[in-house]
């Protein structure tokens, strides 16, 4: 009897790129070993310093184009800070400004073909999405102290809605750091799938314009949401930041 011989189809695994792999050799994933993950990481912390530095190395009135992005980002996470925790919280920029850059660099380096995105791993996002949570509730009751708790406590509210409200708001504080987490990694993840997906299809002969059409769409359309999601994940950490230092409602 003869066997059956498999039909050949299109094969391909739009989540494969995001695995965890030895940047040297194929053996295990240690904690001490070069990844490729660390190895974006590592990429994108050069770029920042290489346009901050270089950027404000020969400062001019009239500036260079680096020195342009350079002071452009700076302002705009400076009055995004000012303008949502207040004068008060200017003094914790810093912290939120190494978010957002790590974040932009991540993202948009990863549009680069056969890259790696830190911010598509939920590990890497939960450290940094946990790191907010913790930062901003120990603040909270160093600054406050008990008051920090008034945070949960509506006294605007009817008195008899007022236990109800609370659980919903402790609640909802609690699973800040997930959402903040897996909205980043998600949405980051989703796109680069989407595009191996349409990069898997264009090997067919017959709807193969149709795929390179959607795979520039869908790479436009990542170039946007990289920068989105860095504000979006920016601007939740300063929302953060402001009911830790003003609790009350």
């Amino acid at each position: 009897m003869a066997e059956d011989k498999a039909e050949p189809g299109l094969v391909f695994h739009p989540l494969d790129q995001f695995i965890v792999k030895p940047l040297f050799g194929d053996g295990p994933v240690s904690w001490y070993t070069p990844t490729n993950l660390t190895f974006w990481m590592a990429l994108a912390l050069l770029a920042i310093i290489a346009v901050f530095v270089f950027g404000s190395r020969g400062r001019a009135v009239i500036p260079s184009r680096l020195q342009s992005i350079a002071e452009l980002i700076y302002g705009f996470i400076y009055k995004m800070v000012e303008d949502v925790t207040g004068k008060e919280g200017v003094k914790y920029f810093p912290y939120i400004m190494t978010l957002f850059l790590f974040v932009l660099f991540s993202n948009y380096l990863s549009q680069i073909p056969a890259s790696y995105s830190p911010t598509s791993m939920i590990a890497v996002t939960a450290v940094m999405g946990f790191g907010v949570f913790f930062a901003v509730t120990i603040l909270g009751f160093v600054k406050n102290g008990p008051a920090f708790l008034g945070l949960f406590w509506m006294s605007d509210a009817p008195a008899i809605l007022r236990p109800v409200i609370a659980i919903i708001e402790v609640i909802s504080y609690f699973v800040r750091p997930v959402s903040h987490s897996i909205r980043l990694a998600g949405n980051i993840m989703a796109g680069h799938a989407v595009i191996k997906v349409f990069a898997g299809f264009a090997a067919l002969t017959l709807v193969s314009p149709v795929a390179i059409l959607g795979i520039v769409a869908i790479f436009g359309l990542e170039m946007l949401v990289s920068g989105i999601q860095a504000y979006v994940f920016t601007i939740l950490t300063c929302v953060y930041l402001k009911d830790a230092l003003h609790p009350s409602h």
